[in-house]
């Protein structure tokens, strides 16, 4: 199972950002916001930021499961909770 957040900030911005928070998890720069198009966080490409979803895909980039109502206080547990079901780790 790998873990990685995607913004639409450059790469420079978003290893500032996880030095600052902690985060042990890549970052990806979706600045052409492809990614972002493919999995629903927008729906346009003149969007100027994504909507705040999860994704959980298998190793081949399909999704397996969606989630676009994005809690910080539980959704993390909740995904991790899927995730360990699907993956067993």
């Amino acid at each position: 199972m790998k873990i990685v957040g995607v913004s639409f900030d450059s790469p420079s911005a978003n290893q500032s950002w996880a030095e600052k928070e902690g985060f042990t998890f890549e970052l990806w720069s979706d600045d052409d916001k492809t990614l972002a198009l493919t999995y629903g966080s927008v729906t346009k490409d003149s969007a100027p930021f994504a909507g705040r979803v999860t994704r959980i895909l298998d190793s081949d980039g399909s999704l397996l499961v969606e989630y676009d109502a994005v809690a910080v206080g539980t959704s993390p547990y909740e995904v991790l909770a899927d995730a360990t079901l699907i993956y067993g780790q």
